[in-house]
């Protein structure tokens, strides 16, 4: 049987349009449209262009479309936690940027009511300051008033397609509001926390029917009549998960993009003091898998700090750089690439230099050392954090899948194996994609198992191997 869907995927600092054909032995994925999205600074506080990455996503669907009429379904994922408040069909402000510093307030304001640990035993989330539980304590109590129901950004664009309004299990499972236990939102929670019930929608879980086009959104696209949308596990990391080629019990992943996310796939949460004080995660996976994991800042690091370059002596390029990086022989400086003070954009370099100073260590001389710092200190939270998944859920790990953006860098994914002692597994790039596609397509067709998904990213996608090295010793 043969499938044809299109996926949208948002990431935080670009979104593509896919569009695929599936069959019982092949996947062909084709990049319809990529455009940039990013922070955009309001007067009151950081946003994100939704509007523009709506005409964005429609254009991407349109070309889809016209390139392959047989398309019967589409699936959106994104990154999590963000979302919109709506009233009467419409938004009542941009959604905030998880990077806006009003988040602080909200921690402060939950912790007052439930304190951290009873927080971590409720809802099994890591603490992140910018989780949606801590987000909607900061927001204006007029506008929550005003407010019918809340919609994270993958079930916003869902609604604006369908006029459906539901919210995604995985992506959910993010909010801090979701049992781990059982999958559904923690009314006991909830309630505690005084924030309004209606904000939080129907749960639907990946493979499911979410709704028909709308009549005028299908002639707008050009798209068939009764096309639909199907949720995938639109938290762009549970989609990623599903592509990650993993055949065999010992492995670990990491999906690698802006941000790091280091685990391992298990049956049941992990909610333990112990995995509260590594701060790590237990977010919903496709099948109702458990997500254990621990965000590592990622490559953001990298990304920020050319931009700063670049603002400072025009264009930066990536190849060129990683090559001086990969040269330079002499000890350079770790750092903690978790520090909150690094979370904002804007002069990551200095920010990365005074972190290095602060501990004793002289600041790398040169964009290629610092390059190479920012690397290496990846390469250690990685491996830090796969070392620590293992102990914390007891199951021994002796490979690392690395998908994503970062599988391209091959200096990380070497210092990702020579830091954690084992071979790492580079690719597929477009895991998140694949996980979109594949799950639309066993909704659409005969149902394998997530084993079986995999065995067929494993047979189709080019992985590289990088075995490890004895580690250089740092300064």
């Amino acid at each position: 049987m043969t499938i044809h869907v299109a996926a949208v995927d948002l990431g935080a600092t670009s979104g593509r349009v896919m569009r695929a054909v599936v069959d019982a032995g092949s996947i062909d994925m084709v990049e319809v449209a990529r455009f940039p999205n990013g922070p955009v600074q309001r007067a009151d506080g950081l946003h994100w262009d939704i509007e523009a990455l709506r005409g964005h996503i429609m254009e991407g669907l349109r070309q889809a479309f016209a390139d392959d009429p047989l398309i019967t379904s589409i699936g959106i994922d994104s990154w999590a936690v963000d979302y919109a408040l709506m009233a009467g069909g419409r938004m009542l402000a941009e959604p905030f940027h998880y990077r806006d510093e009003r988040t602080a307030r909200g921690v402060a304001r939950v912790h007052a009511v439930v304190p951290p640990d009873e927080l971590y035993s409720a809802s099994g989330i890591q603490h992140l300051p910018f989780n949606t539980v801590f987000q909607l304590a900061a927001e204006s109590p007029v506008r929550l008033a005003e407010a019918e129901t809340l919609l994270l950004i993958p079930d916003l664009v869902a609604f604006w397609l369908t006029g459906h309004t539901i919210c995604e299990s995985t992506n959910a499972s993010t909010t801090g509001l979701l049992d781990p236990r059982t999958g559904e939102w923690n009314e006991a929670l909830i309630e505690r926390l005084g924030l309004p019930r209606r904000l939080l929608p129907p749960l639907v879980r990946p493979g499911e029917t979410i709704g028909a086009l709308i009549p005028e959104v299908a002639a707008a696209l050009e798209a068939p009549v009764g096309l639909v949308v199907t949720a995938v596990g639109s938290h762009d990391t549970a989609s990623a998960v599903v592509g990650v080629p993993m055949t065999r019990p010992d492995a670990a992943y990491i999906s690698c993009g802006t941000w790091g996310l280091v685990g391992l796939e298990l049956e049941n949460p992990v909610i333990t003091d112990a995995g509260r004080a590594a701060n790590f995660t237990n977010e919903g996976g496709v099948d109702g898998r458990v997500r254990f994991l621990h965000n590592v800042m990622g490559l953001w690091l990298l990304s920020e700090t050319i931009r700063s370059w670049e603002a400072e002596s025009g264009r930066v390029d990536l190849g060129p750089l990683l090559a001086d990086a990969a040269t330079v022989t002499r000890p350079v400086p770790t750092f903690d690439v978790n520090d909150p003070r690094l979370l904002a954009p804007g002069e990551m370099p200095s920010r990365i230099a005074a972190l290095i100073t602060e501990q004793g260590d002289a600041a790398p001389a040169s964009r290629a050392e610092l390059a190479r710092a920012i690397l290496e200190s990846l390469a250690l939270a990685f491996a830090s954090a796969v070392r620590t998944a293992s102990a914390l859920a007891d199951r021994p790990v002796s490979v690392i899948h690395l998908v994503g953006g970062g599988a391209l860098n091959a200096l990380l994914c070497q210092l990702t194996a020579d830091r954690a002692g084992m071979p790492v597994l580079a690719g597929p790039v477009e895991a998140t994609a694949l996980g979109n596609v594949l799950v639309q397509a066993r909704a659409q067709g005969p149902r394998g198992t997530l084993e079986d998904v995999r065995r067929l990213v494993a047979e189709q996608c080019t992985i590289t191997s990088f075995s490890p090295r004895p580690v250089r010793v740092t300064a």
